[in-house]
């Protein structure tokens, strides 16, 4: 019998259908010779410090350096203790059975670093030796598995991935573990979160946020002429700004007196804009995030669910080109789209060649969309895909040809110039509308045709009052592209593409670095735009001068990484060099003098009468981990104040509170909280005349 193992039931179930393993089991599917099973993600990852010995945050336990990593089943959170996930403990015991009864085990977990990683510790855990193989496919179409299962490559062609992965995750283990541990000591209390990659990315949304807070706007003066040439009104700009709008009003007085602008230069040059590369999953994020205001987080969900409905290529790719053999099928696929309300009317019968790399393209090529038709879509979901099938159709297209204009011109010495541009040859960008580019240029005017010596007449002279701009706070699109350069600045597309791999985190992984800044509550969103918390200004404050928060050091150990997955370095020197940035990490944060400065309020616990109840954003927490005092904040969708948290730690009762939501009807009503005897928040509710006062549980 042959195993099969994908990376979740729903793949598993598409990949049965094909081999004809139609008989459901408990935790597998059986017939035709095969039995295909899998993985709930990861069933399978490293033990915690208590696995080794090392209980509590202890300085002398410090650096936490295991010898060799311990495999556990995927924990879950009882208490103040981790527990084996009884669901991963059953799949687990399944897995096993198959495996010990295969003849051959075929691997169909996701086609990239941490799929592998997922087959590879479970096969580890469950010391299995059965020989296994590759299935390495780029989407889940009927045809794309079967071809698949026809090209199968040996499981050792993956070694050198897998080896990437585990450097991956025990990098994380130790840098996370230890540099956490640090910092909480330092602190003197509470539990504070660092982490390879996610301290970079915090230190960069942090160090936006005060450089764009401590920014003095400078004021300055320009002047803005309004002429005209035959029916064509436009205005011009002084090429010169001013200081002082004393000199800005003098110079303005001069241009007045002259009456007319003399045209002393025209230049036109006609441009070519090239399509756009395709999509790979973070430039998808980035446009979905400034078009829709979709999370990275949220886009990668939409796209995982697109490709595991076949509508779509693998998501989680870092390429922005297809090979050769890949370009055979756009032609076809490009005609699927004829019958597409918003692009049935651009299909290039001749696609171009722009995004055909061999060279480029590793674990996947690009996104692109499947032959199999989109239909049954959420709106989310058919924005999403819109985009993925309209990028295509632009990376496949035409260029556009620009026709750009540059004036200067001269009025009683004082010098001026004007900007425009036409469109002569729109090309990809019919796709969505040539009228949808998206241009930073302020200062582009709709221009008549000039000529050297022209003399328009100034109309009106305007002094235009400006000021410097700051850059602006990250959203998550700008965020992506500063973890994808690793911080630094390049808007050319090819320069971004080579340095895809000195950047921070991967496509598959930037979104849930984020999101764990979120569920840390170190930032939070204020429309689009990225800010950080207290708790997060605070851990910012404290390591910004430390390793831990090196964008450009992560940076590097993400080549690394790259360098193991390719074979072109050794897994055991990266492991070693990670273990001594931890020992020098570990050593900065222990020595340093952490300055709470996260302004948190806090009162003495009514519970245990020792600790302390520290109210962060979303609960107010006992710091003694014995007692475990916890209060959320939100009660009966009513987000209580730091006051009403006060009175309720200290007098054991709020006020009344009006306006709590029923979570039975859905009604408004009014009640205080308080405590019962076990600090259990329930609803007090007011006593009425000839009627008792009733208390009743709070959810």
């Amino acid at each position: 019998m042959k195993v099969i193992i994908a990376e979740k039931p729903s793949v598993a179930r598409s990949i049965a259908a094909i081999v004809g393993a139609t008989v459901k089991k408990d935790g597998y599917m059986e017939g035709g010779g095969y039995a295909v099973t899998w993985a709930f993600g990861h069933l399978v990852g490293l033990a915690m410090p208590e696995a080794y010995g090392f209980t509590g945050f202890r300085r002398e336990n410090l650096p936490i350096l295991p010898k060799e990593f311990t495999l556990v089943p995927r924990q879950v959170r009882e208490g103040k203790e981790y527990k084996a996930d009884s669901g991963a403990l059953k799949q687990l015991k399944i897995i096993k059975g198959l495996f010990d009864r295969a003849d051959e085990i075929i691997v169909a977990t996701d086609a990239g670093r941490e799929g592998e990683l997922i087959f590879r510790f479970i096969y580890n855990y469950v010391e299995c030796h059965t020989s296994f193989r590759r299935l390495w496919i780029s989407s889940l179409t009927d045809r794309a598995i079967r071809e698949g299962m026809q090209a199968l490559r040996p499981g050792s062609d993956y070694d050198n991935l897998y080896l990437s992965a585990r450097a991956r995750s025990q990098a994380d283990w130790i840098v996370g573990i230890n540099a956490s541990q640090a910092l909480s000591i330092s602190a003197g209390s509470g539990a504070w979160s660092l982490g390879r990659v996610q301290t970079p990315t915090l230190a960069m949304i942090c160090s936006r946020y005060l450089e764009n807070k401590d920014f003095i706007p400078q004021t300055y003066f320009r002047l803005k002429v309004h002429t005209g040439k035959g029916a064509t009104a436009f205005a011009v700009l002084s090429a010169d700004k001013y200081d002082s709008r004393g000199v800005a009003d003098q110079t303005a007085a001069i241009v007045k007196a002259a009456g007319e602008l003399t045209v002393t230069s025209v230049v036109k040059k006609e441009v070519r804009q090239e399509p756009p590369l395709l999509y790979d999953l973070t430039t998808l994020q980035k446009d979905a995030n400034k078009r829709h205001g979709f999370s990275a987080d949220k886009t990668l969900t939409i796209a995982q669910g697109l490709y595991e409905s076949k509508f779509i290529s693998y998501p989680r790719t870092g390429s922005r080109y297809i090979s050769a053999d890949v370009m055979e099928e756009i032609p076809h696929l490009i005609a699927t789209l004829r019958a597409h309300p918003k692009f049935g009317g651009y299909i290039d019968a001749r696609p171009g060649t722009r995004p055909v790399n061999d060279a480029k393209v590793t674990d996947h090529h690009a996104l692109i969309i499947t032959e199999d038709p989109a239909r049954g879509l959420s709106e989310d979901q058919q924005l999403v895909y819109d985009m993925i099938a309209g990028r295509m159709l632009e990376a496949f297209g035409e260029g556009c040809v620009k026709e750009n204009t540059a004036v200067t011109l001269e009025a009683g010495g004082v010098h001026f110039v004007a900007k425009g541009s036409i469109m002569l040859h729109p090309g990809w960008r019919n796709v969505f509308g040539a009228d949808r580019e998206e241009t930073t240029d302020e200062d582009l005017t709709v221009l008549p045709d000039l000529t050297e010596g022209d003399k328009p007449a100034v109309r009106d002279v305007e002094v235009q009052e400006r000021q410097t701009k700051p850059k602006p706070l990250h959203t998550e699109a700008t965020l992506l592209s500063a973890m994808e350069s690793a911080g630094r600045e390049i808007e050319n597309e090819e320069e971004r593409e080579a340095m895809k791999d000195a950047g921070i985190g991967t496509p598959a992984t930037r979104a849930a670095i984020i999101e764990t800044l979120f569920s840390r509550e170190y930032i939070v969103r204020e429309k689009k735009t990225l800010v950080p918390t207290n708790k997060g200004l605070t851990v910012y404050l404290a390591v910004r001068d430390k390793k831990i928060a090196d964008v450009a050091m992560t940076g590097q150990w993400e080549a690394a990484l790259a360098k193991i997955g390719t074979g072109d370095m050794d897994a055991g020197a990266f492991h070693r060099s990670i273990e001594v940035y931890a020992s020098q990490i570990t050593a900065e944060l222990l020595d340093m003098a952490f300055a709470r400065q996260d302004n948190l309020q806090s009162c003495p616990c009514p519970k245990c009468k020792s600790g302390n109840v520290v109210i962060f954003n979303k609960v107010a927490k006992c710091q003694n981990e014995a007692c475990g005092l916890t209060v959320w904040r939100t009660i009966a969708k009513k987000e209580l104040s730091d006051t009403q948290l006060i009175s309720l730690l200290t007098n054991g009762k709020t006020g009344i509170i009006k306006g709590l939501i029923s979570g039975k009807t859905g009604k408004p009503f009014d009640a205080a909280i308080a405590f019962d005897a076990d600090y259990k928040t329930v609803f007090d509710f007011e006593q009425k005349k000839g009627k008792p006062g009733s208390k009743r549980k709070s959810k």
